[in-house]
């Protein structure tokens, strides 16, 4: 922690006589935060559970008892984050600006670490901008949820920070957008775990292009996106003699998937709302994946179907100084593209059919403050693949609820 404070002195120090320099400044920002939760059952829930996805499926022991239907909660301050703005100077005739933005969200295995949330440098003309770096995923958008969970909507809503390069045009009410991405903290799911390999070894990026259409107090727009991944680069066989022969392979998963988003303010009312036919975005906090549609019988090389799911999610708040807060999230397993050929999926959720969850919130703001409760009841649908269409059959259903208090301080 004391070399951590040092750091930012001295971050503190340098910018300080940086912005000495003509035509450059600079703000600070961030907040101090704190999440007191309790869950009636084991869940999916990265960062030590404050990041909230959807309840686990039934563990069932000897007796035919479920143990994860156990509760479970805790206390947390790591998701604190700290950020710095930059503007100037000018390069011809383009605006410069660059962010750099960091929490306590990165874990060893004992400890939270700092790490990077956004890093990036940009150049603003009078129709068009340029931005270079780590930044929010294009899918997550101008359009999120307004919840207290720190999750901010996932599994429902897309979320991921990740190196881009992306162009914006802007012309009138318009922008127009169009990204190249590549994984970084946020990784797709493969034969080896959730790795940066597949796509690295894929040799191509993330593509995304959408449109935001402005007016007044009102948004909307749309998007397309596109993964390439390769699972493998070679596969490993066992012969009628027992041996392990290895294979060079060819092997690639392309997926499609697009998106539509709105979002209206009128007086202390807000309503947003985002739909996706979403395939293997499981690296941006959604639910799915893909499946193997087809084994080589003499090399092993595999071809793959991505699985397809709905995923829609809506959200409401009204007031001010007191708010309150209601979210409503939907996911539907669409199936896969092929016929699959083995139970093994690489993804996130792949078990289950459906997912609903409610959000119910109240919150106290004053400037620099945020004071809020919210619950949190989620409904996941577990059952087994069928392999004809990928499609989940034969469900059960299990609950979590979730209780969630928030206390913020911005600066």
């Amino acid at each position: 922690m004391e070399k951590i404070i040092t750091f930012m002195i001295a971050l503190a120090f340098s910018c300080s006589a940086f912005s000495q320099k003509k035509n450059f400044s600079y703000s600070f920002y961030g907040f101090v935060r704190g999440d007191l939760f309790y869950n009636t059952r084991a869940n999916m829930a990265p960062v030590d559970g404050n990041f909230y996805l959807y309840p686990l499926d039934q563990e069932l022991d000897a007796d035919g008892k479920d143990i994860n239907a156990s509760p479970n909660g805790s206390f947390y301050t790591f998701t604190t984050r700290f950020g710095i703005d930059m503007k100037g100077p000018k390069i011809g005739k383009a605006e410069s600006r660059a962010k750099v933005e960091v929490d306590f969200g990165g874990f060893s295995s004992s400890n939270t670490l700092l790490r990077i949330r956004q890093a990036y440098v940009a150049l603003d003309w009078e129709k068009t901008s340029l931005l270079i770096g780590q930044a929010w995923h294009p899918l997550f958008g101008s359009v999120v949820p307004d919840v207290l969970n720190l999750s901010t909507g996932a599994p429902f809503q897309p979320f991921n920070r990740e190196p881009q390069i992306t162009f914006t045009w802007h012309n009138g009410g318009f922008d127009v957008l169009f990204s190249t991405l590549w994984q970084l903290q946020y990784l797709s799911s493969g034969p080896n775990g959730a790795s940066e390999e597949y796509m690295k070894n894929s040799c191509l990026p993330e593509l995304y292009a959408g449109v935001d259409y402005k007016y007044k107090n009102l948004i909307i727009g749309a998007g397309l996106h596109a993964i390439s991944l390769k699972p493998r680069i070679y596969s490993i066989v066992t012969n009628e003699m027992g041996e392990e022969l290895r294979f060079k392979v060819n092997e690639r998963m392309t997926a499609f998937s697009c998106e539509a988003h709105m979002e209206y303010k009128y007086n202390k009312w807000r309503v947003a709302a985002k739909t996706l036919l979403a395939s293997c975005l499981d690296h941006t906090a959604l639910i799915g994946g893909y499946g193997i549609s087809r084994i080589d019988p003499y090399t092993g090389e595999q071809e793959y179907s991505p699985i397809h799911h709905s995923t829609s999610w809506i959200n409401f708040t009204y007031g001010n100084r007191w708010k309150a807060h209601f979210f409503a999230g939907f996911t539907k397993r669409l199936g896969s593209s092929k016929a699959l050929v083995s139970d093994v999926q690489y993804g996130m959720g792949l078990d289950i059919d459906r997912l609903c969850s409610f959000n119910f919130a109240f919150s106290y703001n004053l400037p620099h403050w945020q004071i809020g409760l919210e619950y949190v009841p989620t409904i996941a649908y577990y059952g087994d693949t069928d392999l004809s269409n990928g499609r989940i059959v034969g469900t059960h259903d299990v609950t979590n609820h979730r209780i969630l208090g928030l206390v913020m301080y911005y600066f």
